[in-house]
Protein backbone atom coordinates (compact mmCIF):
# COMPACT_ATOMS: atom_id res chain seq x y z
CA UNK A 1 0.00 0.00 0.00
CA UNK A 2 2.83 2.42 0.86
CA UNK A 3 4.54 1.65 -2.42
CA UNK A 4 1.36 2.52 -4.36
CA UNK A 5 0.99 5.80 -2.51
CA UNK A 6 4.62 6.68 -3.19
CA UNK A 7 4.27 5.91 -6.90
CA UNK A 8 1.01 7.88 -7.10
CA UNK A 9 2.65 10.83 -5.34
CA UNK A 10 5.63 10.78 -7.68
CA UNK A 11 3.37 10.56 -10.73
CA UNK A 12 1.42 13.60 -9.57
CA UNK A 13 4.64 15.51 -8.83
CA UNK A 14 6.00 14.80 -12.33
CA UNK A 15 2.70 15.81 -13.94
CA UNK A 16 2.63 19.07 -11.99
CA UNK A 17 6.24 19.82 -12.94
CA UNK A 18 5.49 19.28 -16.63
CA UNK A 19 2.38 21.45 -16.40
CA UNK A 20 4.38 24.23 -14.74
CA UNK A 21 7.02 24.10 -17.49
CA UNK A 22 4.34 24.33 -20.18
CA UNK A 23 2.97 27.45 -18.51
CA UNK A 24 6.41 29.05 -18.20
CA UNK A 25 7.51 28.16 -21.76
CA UNK A 26 4.29 28.17 -23.82
CA UNK A 27 5.85 28.84 -27.25
CA UNK A 28 8.07 25.79 -26.98
CA UNK A 29 5.09 23.73 -25.86
CA UNK A 30 3.30 24.62 -29.12
CA UNK A 31 6.32 23.46 -31.09
CA UNK A 32 7.34 26.89 -32.34
CA UNK A 33 10.90 27.19 -33.51
CA UNK A 34 13.35 29.06 -31.37
CA UNK A 35 13.27 32.60 -32.76
CA UNK A 36 17.00 33.13 -32.39
CA UNK A 37 17.65 31.06 -35.54
CA UNK A 38 16.04 33.72 -37.73
CA UNK A 39 16.25 36.72 -35.43
CA UNK A 40 18.73 39.57 -35.40
CA UNK A 41 18.85 41.73 -32.29
CA UNK A 42 19.91 45.36 -32.30
CA UNK A 43 21.64 46.10 -29.03
CA UNK A 44 24.39 48.51 -28.04
CA UNK A 45 24.59 49.84 -31.63
CA UNK A 46 25.34 46.41 -33.11
CA UNK A 47 23.46 43.69 -34.96
CA UNK A 48 23.68 40.28 -33.35
CA UNK A 49 24.56 38.12 -35.07
CA UNK A 50 26.25 40.39 -37.58
CA UNK A 51 26.04 37.61 -40.21
CA UNK A 52 23.07 35.27 -40.30
CA UNK A 53 22.81 32.29 -42.67
CA UNK A 54 19.31 31.03 -43.49
CA UNK A 55 17.68 28.79 -46.12
CA UNK A 56 15.68 30.24 -49.05
CA UNK A 57 12.14 31.34 -48.07
CA UNK A 58 13.17 32.15 -44.51
CA UNK A 59 11.68 35.12 -42.72
CA UNK A 60 14.26 37.06 -40.75
CA UNK A 61 13.14 39.37 -37.95
CA UNK A 62 15.11 42.26 -36.54
CA UNK A 63 14.23 43.30 -32.97
CA UNK A 64 15.39 46.58 -31.46
CA UNK A 65 16.68 46.09 -27.91
CA UNK A 66 18.37 49.52 -27.82
CA UNK A 67 16.85 52.55 -26.14
CA UNK A 68 17.01 54.53 -29.38
CA UNK A 69 15.43 53.97 -32.82
CA UNK A 70 17.08 52.08 -35.67
CA UNK A 71 16.14 51.64 -39.34
CA UNK A 72 17.13 48.46 -41.18
CA UNK A 73 17.96 49.09 -44.84
CA UNK A 74 19.49 46.75 -47.40
CA UNK A 75 22.42 48.12 -49.36
CA UNK A 76 20.62 47.42 -52.65
CA UNK A 77 17.27 48.96 -51.61
CA UNK A 78 15.47 45.59 -51.53
CA UNK A 79 14.06 46.15 -48.03
CA UNK A 80 13.80 48.97 -45.52
CA UNK A 81 12.01 49.21 -42.19
CA UNK A 82 10.37 52.17 -40.56
CA UNK A 83 12.13 53.58 -37.50
CA UNK A 84 11.96 50.85 -34.87
CA UNK A 85 11.69 51.92 -31.25
CA UNK A 86 12.63 49.68 -28.32
CA UNK A 87 11.18 46.16 -28.65
CA UNK A 88 9.68 46.83 -32.08
CA UNK A 89 10.28 44.30 -34.82
CA UNK A 90 10.68 44.26 -38.59
CA UNK A 91 10.56 41.10 -40.70
CA UNK A 92 11.49 40.29 -44.29
CA UNK A 93 11.21 37.01 -46.22
CA UNK A 94 14.19 36.09 -48.40
CA UNK A 95 12.98 34.21 -51.48
CA UNK A 96 16.24 34.03 -53.45
CA UNK A 97 19.69 32.73 -52.58
CA UNK A 98 22.37 35.36 -52.20
CA UNK A 99 24.17 37.64 -49.80
CA UNK A 100 22.24 40.64 -48.53
CA UNK A 101 24.30 43.30 -46.72
CA UNK A 102 22.31 45.83 -44.69
CA UNK A 103 22.86 48.72 -42.29
CA UNK A 104 21.03 51.10 -39.97
CA UNK A 105 20.26 54.20 -42.02
CA UNK A 106 20.31 56.32 -38.83
CA UNK A 107 23.65 54.85 -37.66
CA UNK A 108 25.50 53.79 -40.86
CA UNK A 109 28.37 52.18 -38.94
CA UNK A 110 25.90 49.52 -37.80
CA UNK A 111 26.18 46.85 -40.50
CA UNK A 112 25.14 43.24 -40.94
CA UNK A 113 24.65 40.58 -43.57
CA UNK A 114 22.06 37.90 -44.34
CA UNK A 115 23.35 34.92 -46.34
CA UNK A 116 20.55 32.96 -48.02
CA UNK A 117 21.40 29.46 -49.27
Amino acid sequence: MRKRLLIAGLTIAVALTIAALLVVYPSRARGEANASGTEVRMDNFTFGPDTLTVPVNSTVSWVNKDDIPHVIASNDGLFKSKALDTDQKYSYTFTKAGTYPYYCSIHPKMVGKIVVQ
